[in-house]
């Protein structure tokens, strides 16, 4: 299998230890976490044609992926 672009990590490469601490104080940000890591991994599984979807849900599906960023990038800035 092949790498999965876009994880978190490689996101926010300087957030690492801040996303460790969320995951273990703050259960939203778990839930959001967890969401990210299940889109990202949709939309790469569409993008390589493993599971093959058509135009308009891959596109929901990166918009999904791009409001969750957004959401986990906030509260990596507030923390």
């Amino acid at each position: 299998m092949s790498h999965t672009p876009h994880e978190l990590a490689e996101e926010f490469p300087a957030e690492v230890e801040k996303m460790h601490k969320l995951k273990l104080e703050n259960a939203h940000f778990v839930r959001l976490f967890d969401e990210y890591h299940e889109v990202n991994r949709a939309v790469h599984r569409a993008e390589t044609l493993l599971e093959p979807t058509d135009t308009a849900n891959e596109t929901e599906m990166r918009r999904t992926r791009a409001r969750l960023k957004d959401e986990i990038w906030a509260l990596l800035s507030a923390a």
